[in-house]
């Protein structure tokens, strides 16, 4: 006898100890792709440990790993499973996540993976597109900063091909850097230095603006991104807005979804 296959959708992401922003970017993504495929059951996985368990200690709520949503689905007799990441670049979380997919994925019938934010030339353009029109006109002494998290992975090259593309589509003016890599915050001054600016926009080019936005990028400290601009004898403003609030890009990843 025939039996209908029972489909679900694993939204995976990093995770955030911040709820109002949690609120305003994974939730947001989430319910997009829940709209997007109605016909599949809902399932969400956090995979950073130390804020899964900040979260249970502080909230008293839940957040299953990788692993515990496949095994949950296995329970509920899921059969047919889409995953999809809402990482921004194909790095180390997005590797441990497909390993830990794979490791279950032969207890279903049918397990596909979506591919992060970052994936294709055209993604990368779209995503571009729907940041700068949030940025608006640039003023000739202005320079827009975005912050990447960075990665030892090889595909920390792609922030060095953003930064490019952004100059090819028009905005010298407009610079990605990394908190935890290449370009560093030394290397944008450097180049900050050569342009007659006095203001500097900064910006979180991750999907959460979380404790990285908040902390190392507008924070008081001495070795914050604001501060080192300050000191340099700059003004500066900070757009606390993760990729996940912007409707564009919440977008692509429905687009990744059903294209997996």
């Amino acid at each position: 006898m025939y039996r209908m296959a029972k489909k679900a959708i694993l939204v995976v992401s990093f995770g955030t100890s911040v709820n109002a922003t949690r609120e305003k970017t994974i939730d947001r993504i989430e319910a997009d792709i829940q709209k997007a495929m109605p016909d599949r059951a809902f399932y969400r996985a956090w995979t950073s440990g130390m804020i899964i368990r900040k979260i249970e200690k502080r909230d008293d709520v839940h957040i299953n790993t990788v692993e515990e949503a496949m095994k949950q689905m296995l329970l509920d007799g899921i059969t047919d499973v889409i995953v999809q990441p809402t990482h921004v670049i194909r790095g180390i979380e997005y590797d441990q996540l497909k390993e830990a997919v794979l490791e279950r994925s032969s207890q279903f019938e049918q397990v596909r993976i979506g591919t992060p934010l970052l994936t294709t030339s055209k993604d990368a353009d779209e995503v571009i597109q729907a940041v700068m029109e949030e940025i608006g006109t640039i003023k000739k002494e202005e320079a827009v900063v975005f912050m990447g998290h960075g990665t030892p992975h090889d595909s920390n090259s792609i922030y060095t091909e953003l930064d490019q593309r952004l100059k090819e589509l028009g905005y010298p003016q407009v610079f990605m850097g990394t908190v935890e890599a290449e370009p560093s915050l030394d290397t944008l001054l450097e180049k900050i230095q050569t342009l007659h600016v006095k203001r500097v926009i900064l910006a979180p080019f991750m999907v959460v603006a979380g404790d990285h936005a908040i902390n190392d990028m507008s924070g008081d400290e001495e070795d914050s991104w604001k501060s080192t601009f300050e000191k340099a004898g700059y003004e500066v403003e900070c757009i606390l807005k993760g990729l996940g609030e912007y409707p564009a890009v919440r977008q692509i990843y429905v687009k990744h979804a059903l294209k997996a």
